[in-house]
């Protein structure tokens, strides 16, 4: 019975480990057709049915000011003041940035959307959430930065709105510079079955 126990477990912490890494980084994990996960670097011989990652951007790397001055365009698009909002606090050469307002929550899912859409006229490039859409949040990349949109509901707090009411929502954005190629994943192979 220990046996059949530690199997399981065994299976089961493979299983966590290879939806984490598919998570982080997709383009990192290949499943073949004999069920063999291959973790890092491209398999030798990849199957014909492995998804093939997008190619990597050739676009080069944005600063963090051009990432601040994306934000506060894109907060000025949606008709919003970017002085009203909390930006984060970091360094000029921080890898972190973003800004932070507190809404009344039915405006703040409208703001989002135009902040959207105006980044998408600036070039950021959807990043699909491998949950599936959701409407309180949206990703994009573009040049080495990841950028989170999103709303949060909030009960309680004080309002930048000048007529605060009892639904309010953070709309928040949030960049982060992260290059996955620089991130080194050992080569793992896994037979599950």
């Amino acid at each position: 019975m220990n046996a059949l126990l530690k199997r399981v477990w065994i299976g089961m912490a493979a299983a966590l480990i290879v939806s984490l890494a598919a998570t982080i980084a997709p383009d990192h994990v290949q499943i073949g057709d004999d069920g063999r996960i291959h973790l890092g670097a491209p398999a030798p011989t990849p199957s014909p049915s492995t998804v093939n990652p997008e190619p990597e951007s050739t676009e080069p790397p944005l600063t963090r000011d051009a990432v601040d001055e994306a934000i506060r365009t894109a907060l000025a698009s949606a008709g919003l003041d970017p002085e009203q909002g909390r930006p984060f606090a970091a360094g000029a050469a921080s890898k972190r940035t973003g800004w932070t307002a507190v809404r009344e929550k039915n405006a703040a899912q409208a703001e989002m959307k135009a902040v959207c859409a105006d980044l998408e006229r600036q070039g950021w490039t959807l990043n699909p959430d491998p949950r599936g859409d959701r409407p309180e949040a949206r990703s994009y990349k573009r040049g080495g930065w990841y950028l989170v949109v999103n709303t949060r509901e909030k009960t309680g707090a004080p309002s930048t709105t000048s007529a605060p009411t009892g639904a309010e929502a953070d709309l928040t954005l949030t960049g982060i510079q992260l290059n996955l190629s620089d991130i080194p994943l050992p080569e793992i192979t896994v037979r599950i079955g």
